[in-house]
């Protein structure tokens, strides 16, 4: 049995996450600081999933909170730590700055020391495909540089795994940092297209389709997102065996650090994603084309061949079924 703190524990990804920790038997901590980024009753009724449970605890708390997660630590001496707490969004970023830099930067920091003054043996967090920025090869491999973001939610994320291999090489703290590729699914963020677009069309209202619906991306289901994030928390990152530092490669360090791709590994249209809702609802979406958005991209697609090798695992859940969950929570959820 493992003491994991899980940051973020009421957020989409972390509800999910703390649900396999605790089914197998660890004990979580779970974090939040329960903003109203988006309606914080869907985060308390996420939270209410998990509390009750045997081995779960909850902390009400910022990370960007020093003192309070240096006695955190302190107190609960944890084994591993997965840090998914974040400002999130990417458009959300260009309007309010200060948040990503509290919450991301600031708050990224503290988590990094309490991993390092108390001896966690893993910590393991979120990065994001969007660190790719201009890059226009496909797929997105670990190993293509990541030195061109377009919005400063990515160059945080950036960042983070910029600090994390500092603390990996000065301290040999292993991290593992993990680029999610657009995450969907029951329990879902309502910031989020498929949220969106499902509220809109049941209403009867227009969706904004971005760049005219000429847009790629490689949609993760979150249960399969999940499983990669507790995959690899067991896997314990490390150095490079026979690393060279002549051969510049961002996948390979001589610490104990890896960055690795989550994603389905089988992009699709926009307008095919639109189509799945379309028909998990059973009403034509009336659409509203709009140019590409500051701050996105036109095409996401994970190479996933690293995350494959280290843990043997890939995301594998079909775009139209993991549509479909997602419409059936929905409506479930809100009684429509």
């Amino acid at each position: 049995m493992l003491k994991v703190l899980v940051t973020g524990a009421a957020g989409f990804i972390g509800m999910h996450v703390s649900q396999i920790l605790l089914a197998r038997g660890d004990q979580v901590v779970g974090l939040d600081n329960l903003n109203d980024y988006y309606d914080p009753q869907l985060k308390r009724d996420r939270l209410a999933r998990l509390e009750g449970k045997p081995g779960f605890s909850f902390v009400k708390m910022d990370v960007e909170d020093r003192a309070g997660m240096e006695r955190l630590f302190a107190e609960q001496k944890f084994d591993r730590v997965v840090h998914l707490a974040a400002q999130a969004g990417v458009r959300y970023s260009i309007e309010n700055p200060h948040a990503y830099i509290d919450s991301n930067i600031v708050g990224f920091t503290n988590v990094l020391e309490g991993c390092r003054h108390n001896k966690v043996a893993h910590l393991v967090y979120a990065s994001s495909s969007s660190v790719y920025g201009g890059n226009t090869l496909m797929p997105f491999s670990e190993h293509h540089s990541v030195d061109h973001p377009v919005s400063l939610y990515a160059a945080t994320k950036k960042a983070n795994e910029l600090m994390a291999h500092t603390y990996s090489h000065l301290f040999r703290l292993p991290t593992t940092g993990l680029r999610f590729f657009t995450v969907y699914g029951p329990w879902g963020r309502p910031d989020m297209a498929l949220f969106l677009f499902t509220k809109a069309i049941i209403e009867g209202k227009p969706i904004n389709v971005f760049n005219h619906g000429k847009m790629i991306r490689d949609f993760t289901y979150v249960d399969d997102i999940a499983e990669g994030v507790v995959r690899v928390l067991d896997r314990e990152a490390t150095p490079e065996p026979g690393y060279d530092s002549d051969k510049s490669d961002p996948a390979r360090s001589n610490a104990p650090y890896r960055v690795f791709n989550i994603g389905n590994h089988d992009p699709i249209e926009l307008m095919a994603f639109i189509d799945a809702i379309e028909k998990a609802v059973g009403k034509e979406a009336i659409k509203n084309f709009m140019p590409l958005q500051d701050g996105d991209v036109p095409a996401t697609h994970a190479d996933v061949e690293e995350l494959a090798a280290w843990t043997g695992f890939r995301p594998a859940m079909p775009v139209p079924q993991g549509v479909q969950n997602f419409v059936d929570w929905y409506r479930g959820y809100f009684k429509v």
